[in-house]
């Protein structure tokens, strides 16, 4: 199936895939600043709901389920009513159910906006990685790529430094209210500058593929979650990805023989996407995506700091995220996806495992250069593992490799997190200590650090060609 412009001419320029990536980053930012923003205000919600903050949780929760949820559909809408018309749907919805968070009165109000902008956000990753790809030559896809990464970068680390900064000096409400204005940007660029497309012979929609796709992430994603939060039991946690795992294996099952599934499995066949999102991808992803995690805490609990403090610690490693943007197209270019992904991937874990080396008597340079170094090789390896994924991708795959990118990647996110909270509780078990210290951490970072080493040495079994159409390097160099 190949997609039909709305327009007479879509422009197939480096300046339009650019635009378009560009567009499409500032709603991804939007998007995962509040994910990470909510946080720090939790409390203050909760006192202003009349409910403990440990209540607040569930709009979290239920966030993450919407998500969980709808994601799946979401190729198959933008095949169907078209990528741009669903990425303007989603981010009205999302933007009006933050003006309702904000508005709301009590926890009801509130859980059931955050259900609201669960489902913007479903359609809003998946969507905007379509966008990208149908407005994106081979030869862009790098630089497109690096922009809509960025939000990915930046926002979990200036979240809850903003948050805090927000909820502190104003009120938790505007956590909120400063979706506004970026939506309506968003709104009024996506309107005047993306072309439309719609599949010129859409699928009918599979219900079995969409209802079992959908409970087995729930269940495995609201499993993991719940790793991070041990005092909330042992057996429902493991009953829920026990869950998760089966009905995913059921409904692997069922897209493999329907004769329109959902989702097409084919793209697993391509060997670059396979290993940039499913093998070794996942497993790096998981390491990454621990770090952010662990340093607030880290630096708070561990080092004793404030948490302006701790903010500017990490304000090092946000500068590194941004730092590698402008090399990380020629990089590609001289060395090719696979030794890129081999020796920084060997870079960047090196660095997560540097950190089990710091205390608060290390110099603060000596932080910071850390810091430097363990965000400039984060945002190049994100940056090459989201561009490899698609290098190979055709046109008919786009919808179904996207979704699949992005369940996958959510999966990774939770996953880090969980695997780092769950070392961190294992090891203050294991010590019989009351709380956390330094050493805890210490075991952390290594067994973080351990996992990306071994998935950036399992980067070796692609080609020294792999991407080259994409990264425009020569294997004869």
């Amino acid at each position: 199936m190949t997609a039909i412009p709305d327009t007479e001419t879509l422009p197939d320029t480096a300046t339009n895939a650019r635009r378009v990536a560009l567009i499409v980053a500032i709603a991804f930012f939007m998007q995962l600043l509040d994910s990470t923003i909510i946080s720090t205000s939790l409390p203050q919600m909760g006192s202003s709901f009349g409910v403990p903050a440990v209540a607040m949780s569930i709009g979290i929760t239920v966030y993450m389920l919407t998500m969980a949820v709808f994601v799946p559909l979401s190729g198959w809408l933008a095949d169907r009513f078209g990528a741009r018309n669903i990425f303007l749907l989603a981010i009205i919805l999302f933007t009006l159910a933050s003006l309702a968070c904000g508005f709301s009165e009590n926890l009801t109000q509130f859980v059931a906006a955050r259900v609201v902008q669960g489902l913007g956000s479903a359609l809003m990753t998946p969507v905007g990685r379509i966008l990208v790809l149908r407005n994106a030559s081979k030869s862009e896809l790098i630089n497109a790529t690096a922009l809509i990464t960025w939000p990915a970068l930046f926002a979990p680390v200036v979240g809850p430094v903003l948050g805090g900064f927000i909820t502190t000096y104003l009120s938790w409400h505007w956590n909120f209210f400063i979706n506004i204005p970026l939506g309506v940007i968003g709104l009024a660029l996506v309107a005047r500058f993306i072309p439309g497309d719609r599949e010129a012979d859409p699928k009918p929609l599979d219900w079995p593929g969409f209802f079992l796709t959908s409970a087995g992430l729930a269940c495995l994603l609201y499993g993991l979650e719940r790793i991070a939060h041990p005092e909330d039991g042992l057996l429902p946690t493991m009953a829920l990805i026990a869950a998760g795992i089966v009905i995913g294996w059921l409904a692997v099952r069922h897209l493999r023989r329907a004769p329109h599934p959902l989702l097409e499995l084919s793209s697993f066949k391509v060997l670059t996407f396979a290993i940039s999102t499913l093998a070794a991808g996942t497993f790096f992803r998981v390491a990454i995506n621990a770090t952010p995690f662990l340093l607030p805490l880290l630096y708070q609990v561990g080092f004793g700091l404030s948490p302006v403090d701790a903010g500017m610690m990490i304000l090092a490693y946000f500068l590194g995220n941004l730092g590698m943007k402008t090399v990380t197209t020629p990089t590609l270019r001289r060395f090719g996806f696979r030794s890129v992904l081999v020796v920084n991937g060997l870079i960047a874990s090196a660095s997560i495992m540097a950190c089990a080396t710091i205390s608060p008597q290390t110099p603060p340079a000596l932080v910071i250069a850390l810091m430097l170094i363990a965000g400039l090789s984060r945002s190049m390896q994100f940056t090459a593992l989201n561009t490899l994924a698609f290098a190979d991708i055709d046109a008919a795959q786009r919808s179904s490799a996207a979704t699949l990118s992005s369940m996958l990647q959510q999966v990774a996110m939770l996953f880090g997190v969980a695997v780092a909270a769950a070392i961190l509780n294992l090891s203050q078990i294991a010590r019989d200590r009351p709380a956390l210290d330094l050493v805890d951490f210490r075991i952390a970072f290594m067994a973080i650090g351990a996992v990306g080493l071994v998935a950036a040495l399992r980067f070796l079994v692609l080609p020294p060609g792999a991407g080259a159409e994409v990264s425009g390097h020569s294997t004869g160099d």
